[in-house]
């Protein structure tokens, strides 16, 4: 059970990555590679904060403005540069590696002894709870661990609503249209690269924001955590657009949360069975590489096939 917990926390947490890709993958079209950059940057800003005795809840928000910072770079780099995307994905991602270098002063800053939000969540279970464990269904579980899995799904039902909400107004939807058919909303007089730098700003936010939120809960905060994490994200949201099959903005964001929680769990239970560790990343890859493909063939097996012309 505390495996189960512990693998909903990480997948409630790795939402918000998600949801940052889906902005940059499907609004704009864009395989934005600086989140792998950018979730490093909100662990490390936030981590320095955590260790300065600055309140975590700011210091998380601190996470989330550095992600914005590094997501408005990579967009300039685009709109105002004409740098292709991928390559100004991959020049921001490579400077942010030292970047975080720099803010954390070493490779890797443990959280253990320092006041975050997982200890928030330690106290007010043991006051809620009165005792260090709690009966979950006959499994005797710890109450820090189920107070932090409510108090994170509490954050990231907010974080959703507050996407759904932004990308529902007249300056989201002109964002969204402004990703579908840049020439239409150009020619209506609609500046395309300013939304476009404001899109991926709103997008390494929310991954930096993951980033801050997880490192909190593993402990610590580590210059490598971001390797991969662009797959991990591509992964949860076309898993998440399988699982509702639409693409409509409600259904795409719950789908994005569903995907990274069911991945989550699915490593974890690989993980219990055996796996080595050391092959994740290349297991993540050729998940990622069936779920692109299969639905493809799958239709392609759907399709009707066409009866043969009768010859005159």
């Amino acid at each position: 059970m505390t495996l189960f917990l512990g693998a909903l926390t990480i997948g409630l947490i790795l939402s918000l990555l998600a949801l940052g890709i889906y902005i940059s993958y499907r609004v704009f079209d864009i395989a934005d590679i600086t989140v792998d950059g950018s979730i490093t940057l909100g662990a490390a800003i936030c981590a320095v904060l955590i260790i300065n005795h600055v309140n975590p809840l700011l210091a998380t928000l601190a996470g989330f403005a550095g992600g914005m910072v590094a997501g408005t770079i990579t967009g300039i780099l685009q709109a105002k540069f004409k740098i292709n995307p991928l390559l100004s994905g991959i020049l921001v991602m490579t400077g942010l590696y030292s970047v975080n270098l720099h803010v954390m002063g070493k490779s890797n800053i443990p959280l253990l002894s320092a006041d975050n939000f997982t200890t928030w969540a330690e106290r007010m279970g043991l006051s809620w709870f009165g005792g260090p464990e709690v009966n979950l269904g006959g499994w005797m579980v710890s109450t820090r661990d189920v107070v932090t899995l409510l108090t994170v799904f509490a954050m990231i039902v907010t974080a959703c609503m507050g996407v759904y909400w932004f990308f529902r107004t007249e300056m989201g939807t002109a964002m969204r249209a402004s990703g579908d058919n840049a020439q239409m909303i150009r020619a209506l007089g609609v500046n395309v690269e300013l939304y476009r730098i404001m899109g991926l700003a709103l997008s390494n936010g929310l991954v930096a924001l993951s980033g801050a939120l997880l490192a909190q809960y593993q402990g610590f905060a580590d210059a490598q955590m971001g390797i991969g994490m662009v797959v991990w994200g591509l992964a949860s949201v076309i898993i998440g657009e399988s699982l509702t099959g639409s693409r409509s903005l409600g259904l795409a964001i719950y789908g994005a949360v569903a995907g990274s929680i069911l991945f989550r769990l699915l490593v974890a239970i690989a993980l219990r069975w055996g796996l080595n560790p050391n092959d994740l990343k290349l297991v993540t890859a050729l998940f990622v590489f069936a779920a692109l493909v299969l639905p493809r063939l799958l239709q392609q097996r759907k399709r009707p096939v066409a009866a043969p012309k009768a010859t005159p």
